[in-house]
């Protein structure tokens, strides 16, 4: 691997991921396998004016042990001391980077209950964390790196160092290091998302109908006020920053009950160390009234079960599929790249930011919009080669958005 790539990479997430201010501190939650460029991110926060850098490991190996082996009351209860760490970073107003990166079926062997628990108790122990970051409140950005067992199963038929090398080879192309200047290639790419944001906020569509082969019919009701967004968000300060990095979508936020049809999934989704494969979802008011899946049932079930607003949709994202990650033509198993490859949608809770005011509203406003609000938000892929979109506006005048998976507009 090119040192000086990962330094290009480190500086890139930093200036521009992250946008991070002078005097600013930077959390980072990295995998344990991902340390080495954790740490060259930290000393490009610090060349960049950082007041401290703080790394989180995680380590997923000990994570499986400890779902397998442990009692299971470890999993009803959320420490105090990873609660204050989380707040009191983000009442300091750090900027957070998130490292995902990790084995697609790591916990394919463990019981869904001691998944769906875990993540419940953290989800309500972090919430006011998870809402004001979903608000921007903080910069974030989401960002990857491989790990060996990750890149073993993207390109299973290699070696491990080959297939780890050839995994941070194509990261490094999708997030544009590999040009010769990648902030420069960053400001291009995303005027041209704010481009098409901005082209869909003038048509002012009342909503969209999804089609495809595939079984998609999907007529999807978009909230009273909605604003679509792309890769540039802001703080309150004003401070510019990319959430995720890659990105190629431009989204919005669904109306909770104005969601009817069906969709089915065009790539696997990787959620709590299990894959779930081949799934249906068909909605009735924007709730989930039936599904189906081949490959990962039961998550999915626990996934849907996990609250009140777990079954309806807070996110609709447009992504073409001539883009440069679904032109590789590889399956990451990382929601992060493989939603960047297909329009998708997203589980749970809405991103407040995509109403007008959204930030300002209280929950009761924001649910009269009709956003939705739960303890999670998992994005799953649609996209298909020939997935066309229509927009109608509320004086039921029709526009074709995307014809044979890519933009129309």
């Amino acid at each position: 691997m090119n040192l000086n790539n990962l330094e290009k990479y480190a500086e890139l997430i930093v200036k521009r991921g992250l946008n991070l201010q002078k005097d600013q501190i930077l959390v980072i939650n990295s995998p344990i396998e991902c340390a080495p460029f954790a740490r060259e991110v930290a000393k490009a926060a610090y060349l960049a004016g950082a007041k401290d850098v703080v790394i989180n490991y995680k380590d997923e190996l000990f994570s499986k042990i400890r779902f397998l082996h442990a009692p299971d009351i470890v999993f009803e209860e959320f420490p105090d001391w990873q609660k204050d760490f989380y707040l009191t970073y983000l009442h300091q107003k750090a900027a957070f980077l998130s490292i995902a990166a990790s084995d697609p079926e790591i916990f394919k062997d463990v019981d869904p209950n001691r998944l769906s628990t875990a993540q419940k108790v953290a989800n309500t122990a972090l919430k006011e964390y998870r809402e004001k970051v979903m608000n921007n409140e903080n910069a974030w950005c989401v960002v990857s790196v491989p790990t060996i067992a990750w890149a073993k199963k993207v390109f299973s038929h290699l070696p491990e160092d080959k297939a780890y090398n050839k995994l941070f080879d194509v990261i490094l192309k999708t997030v544009r290091v590999d040009t010769e200047d990648p902030i420069k290639a960053w400001d291009e790419h995303k005027d041209n998302l704010n481009k098409r944001a901005d082209y869909l906020n003038k048509s002012d569509f009342s909503y969209l109908i999804f089609k495809n082969s595939a079984g998609t019919d999907l007529k999807l009701e978009l909230a009273e006020d909605h604003v679509w967004l792309s890769a540039l968000e802001y703080t309150p300060e004003g401070i510019g920053f990319i959430a995720n990095m890659p990105t190629e979508e431009v989204f919005s936020m669904p109306k909770k009950t104005g969601v009817n049809g069906t969709v089915v999934s065009s790539k696997p989704l990787n959620y709590n160390g299990n894959l779930i494969d081949n799934f249906s979802l068909t909605f009735k008011d924007g709730k989930v009234v039936d599904f189906s899946a081949k490959k990962g049932s039961e998550v999915l079930k626990r996934l849907l079960e996990m609250d009140e607003g777990a079954p309806y949709l807070g996110e609709v994202a447009l992504v073409p599929v001539d883009s440069p990650i679904s032109n590789s033509g590889i399956l990451f198993y990382n929601t992060l790249f493989d939603e960047n490859a297909s329009c998708h949608l997203a589980l749970g809770k809405a991103y407040n930011v995509c109403l007008k005011d959204g930030t300002k509203m209280s929950q009761e406003q924001l649910a009269q919009k009709g956003a939705n609000d739960s303890l999670i938000h998992v994005d799953f892929m649609i996209g298909t080669k020939d997935l066309s979109i229509i927009g109608v506006t509320k004086d039921g005048k029709e526009q074709v958005v995307f014809q044979d998976g890519n933009f129309a507009i």
